[in-house]
């Protein structure tokens, strides 16, 4: 399939219009809400804390020891809700396992999505009939459409993870309503900007941002972000990626790597990006394209404008057939404080303003622009990101360090030091500790190393779920 549809690419221009011309329709489509429906619904696992898969805080997480399950009692929820759901589960590990910063990181490589029609109110131990079959997955984040009706339950029964029994998963999992399809999903594929901006961990996502905005609306999120690769590596597996996915929207957001140091190779990413635009296009879906971001780095800068008169160029090619993203290049031209000291990959402040800008530019290009009076009818919960500072503690006990959770060594114990924790356990290379920095983030379950777990200690610390560091439980 994959060759026959590039024979078909590179046999005809034809082609491509035809497809663009079929599928112009749906960019102005309009969105119908696939609301979450599983928010803080009775769960339960057999070795993991199954409440921290389906709350509000994608920071917490479920982990279970492979083989496991997480299960969901969907009972209470209207059957109308129910007959039909967008089954997604969320892991921290890049995208797909590919290129120099590759990584698995507890995620979920084999497994099935199960359903069953006991009644709510105490987990079934028989009657699961299995529905969808997952093997050798290596991406981080899946979509499964799924048939419930005349069904109560849902489960993610996982046999392997990072692919191997024993291995521990690290997982959250939403059900979202989708009784007349997929509408409201979005794949955000790039290189390590996007990963380090579009995980919905990291503080206020994509879909919490769209939610505060408009309460009927809370998308389905994945980071298809991988750090190190170029718009050549998104050619070569976006057919494989979309082979695998429910997203509607697709955004392509490659260039920076291209261009570093680079101004000759124009032509290459163009080409590069047209193809996944028609490929996304034939796939029927939608594609999103973006600015690439501007930046203060002096193999970078110069050679920002040259690539994004390429994304000028297709925005003109291709009208109202692709959806226009932020203009990231005037929007760091603007805001030069907020990338960091590399002058290529924004700070915390400026992954955070860049998932905010994602929302109201997409709410303004997409939502607003075709929705009609949808009732209200999420159940989900909106959280803001909060901006509370904790001072570290000044005892130390044992081998206890006296600037606990103080993991980036700036005297504060803050949302950036989880970050920088999770982006350190994900990419060692990209994101260091210092020696000071290793002892200050094991918080939780001191003398463990460092895990997610002290990132998570750190996360629940800020919004006010526990009150002190170090934590030993994290209910």
């Amino acid at each position: 399939m994959k060759k026959r549809f590039r024979k078909l690419i590179a046999a005809t221009s034809a082609m491509s219009t035809l497809i663009a011309a079929l599928s112009c329709f749906t960019a102005n489509a309009a969105i119908e809400p696939n609301p979450v429906i599983s928010r803080n619904c009775p769960s339960y696992s057999g070795s993991g804390d199954a409440k921290s898969a389906n709350d509000e805080h994608y920071f917490s997480f479920c982990f279970m020891t492979s083989p496991d399950y997480l299960a969901y009692d969907l009972s209470n929820v209207p059957d109308s809700e129910k007959k039909q759901v967008l089954a997604v589960w969320y892991n921290t590990s890049a995208f797909d396992n590919i290129g120099n910063y590759a990584n698995r990181n507890m995620e979920p490589s084999d497994y099935t999505i199960e359903v069953n029609t006991a009644d709510g109110g105490e987990y079934p131990t028989d009657g699961w009939e299995i529905v969808e079959t997952v093997t050798e997955n290596t991406l981080s984040s899946r979509q499964h459409l799924i048939s419930m009706k005349g069904y109560n339950w849902i489960r993610l029964n996982i046999s392997k993870a990072d692919g191997q029994e024993g291995k521990t998963a690290s997982i959250n999992f939403d059900i979202h309503s989708a009784p007349n399809g997929v509408s409201d999903s979005w794949l955000f594929l790039g290189d390590s900007i996007t990963a380090g901006g579009m995980n919905n961990c990291y503080g206020t996502g994509f879909a919490t941002h769209i939610n505060m905005i408009d309460s009927k609306y809370f998308p389905v999120q994945e980071n298809g972000g991988i750090g190190g690769i170029l718009s050549s590596d998104g050619k070569t597996n976006i057919d494989r990626w979309l082979s695998v996915s429910h997203a509607k929207y697709i955004s392509i957001a490659y260039g920076t790597n291209d261009c570093w140091g680079k101004d000759y190779l124009t032509q290459e990413y163009y080409d590069n990006t047209k193809y996944m635009i028609d490929a996304i296009l034939y796939a029927g879906k939608i594609p999103v394209l973006p600015k690439i971001p501007a930046s203060t780095n002096d193999d970078v800068k110069g050679n920002v404008p040259l690539y994004n008169a390429m994304i000028d160029k297709l925005y003109e090619e291709y009208g109202d057939k692709l959806v226009k993203g932020p203009d990231f290049q005037s929007f760091f031209e603007e805001h030069p404080d907020y990338l960091s000291g590399d002058g290529v990959h924004p700070s915390d402040v400026g992954y955070a303003a860049m998932r905010e800008t994602w929302a109201n530019c997409m709410y303004e290009n997409v939502y607003k622009a075709s929705a009609p009076d949808y009732p209200s009818t999420s159940t989900t919960t909106a959280t803001t990101e909060t901006s509370t500072t904790t001072t570290t503690s000044t005892e130390t006990t044992g081998n206890v360090s006296k600037n606990i959770g103080d993991a980036n060594c700036d005297g504060k114990v803050e949302i950036a030091d989880a970050t920088l924790i999770l982006q350190y356990l994900t990419n060692k290379d990209d994101y260091k500790l210092t020696e000071q920095g290793m002892i200050n983030a094991d918080c939780c379950n001191v003398g463990d190393g460092v895990t997610a777990q002290d990132a998570l200690a750190i996360q629940k610390l800020d919004a006010g779920v526990i009150k002190n560091l170090p934590a030993n439980n994290l209910d």
